[in-house]
């Protein structure tokens, strides 16, 4: 099974950034742990602070992958393009946050693209990532 991990914008920040929101984790080390607890599982990670370079990931990986696993960071609330895309591809979709998105600003409440993604996991810190893992096995 092929799966891609897909971030966001500011997420290349992770461990360093607002680390009473997101923790005081680097992405890199997470993904390393998410390859050795799942060796059976082709797992790639992506990241960019460009919507048009994840839009141009998504299209690249959305008819050969088993799924993706993105979180947009602030494109969630704002770029209907990303949504677009997702509605596009073939490949399952789940979208992951890190915080818990509703308990934050209002702006945060509303996602672009869930209503194009197989599911929402929304909360619990970098383990959102590994539950999203687990929904498609």
């Amino acid at each position: 099974m092929k799966i891609q991990i897909l971030n966001g914008p500011n997420l290349n920040l992770l461990g360093t950034r607002e680390k009473s929101i997101y923790g005081e984790r680097g992405f890199d080390s997470y993904f390393n742990e998410l390859k050795a607890k799942y060796p059976a599982l082709e797992l790639e990670y992506y990241q960019s602070n460009i919507e048009g370079e994840l839009i141009n990931k998504i299209h690249e990986i959305g008819f050969s992958y088993d799924g993706i696993i993105f979180n947009a960071g602030a494109y969630t609330h704002t770029s209907l393009a990303i949504a677009d895309a997702i509605a596009a591809v073939k490949t399952p979709v789940i979208e992951v946050h890190i915080s818990n998105v509703y308990s934050r600003e209002e702006f945060r409440h509303k996602s672009m693209m869930a209503r194009n993604c197989k599911g929402v996991i929304t909360g619990f810190g970098l383990d959102s990532y590994r539950l999203a893992i687990e929904s498609f096995l």
